[in-house]
């Protein structure tokens, strides 16, 4: 049986999607799509993956949509003049498994009907939420978990990167009756980096 793709998705932006994405890559040896790419096309998130990832079976697809300006999809979008489509996002053919890096958040509009948690659902992928222990960050990954059960759509991991904090997460596993993931804050950040940690992690 053919595995769901993985998306990876975050509580906001700036919250360590990327990071989760290179480890999950190396890990599985999955494919790596980023479907959206807003701003920084010079260096992308699929550039970034792929120079953190040591693997020969890895492919990294391209981008269904690569924006100029580094603001929500919809924004930039309009920016350059055009409106993402729903039916332009197809999955890209492969046989390995595949990790689908998301835009910010689940509730990231793509366009004036569209959000990120739809894309997620036309794909029929799992999510792996990417949180961040910050005040607030309770609230937020609380308000996640809860669209994607509303959603009915299904979470592979709740991962949070950085720092620990053992009152907010265990909060957030009284509430939600999740178990938490932990990716650090690597420094440095390098592919020897990610490959050595990928190899004591478990999805």
């Amino acid at each position: 049986m053919k595995h769901k793709p993985i998306f990876v998705s975050g509580i906001g932006t700036g919250i360590g999607k990327t990071v989760t994405s290179a480890v999950l890559v190396e890990s599985l040896q999955a494919d790596y799509w980023k479907p959206v790419q807003s701003g920084d096309l010079d260096l992308t998130d699929t550039d970034r993956v792929r120079a953190l990832v040591s693997n020969g079976k890895s492919l990294f697809h391209a981008e269904a949509y690569r924006l100029t300006q580094p603001f929500s999809p919809h924004k930039s979008a309009a920016l350059d003049n055009i409106s993402i489509s729903m039916d332009a996002i197809v999955l890209p053919q492969t046989d390995n498994r595949l990790i689908i890096e998301g835009a910010g958040g689940l509730m990231v509009p793509l366009n004036e009907t569209d959000l990120m948690v739809d894309l997620i659902q036309k794909l029929d992928a799992e999510v792996v939420l990417v949180s961040q222990n910050y005040l607030g960050s309770i609230n937020h990954t609380l308000l996640s978990l809860e669209l994607l059960k509303s959603r009915n759509i299904s979470l592979r991991a709740l991962v949070i990167c950085g720092e620990e904090n053992k009152d907010s997460e265990n909060i957030i596993r009284i509430k939600s009756g999740i178990e938490i993931l932990h990716i650090p804050f690597f420094e440095p950040l390098n592919k020897q980096v990610i490959s050595s940690f990928s190899k004591e992690f478990v999805l």
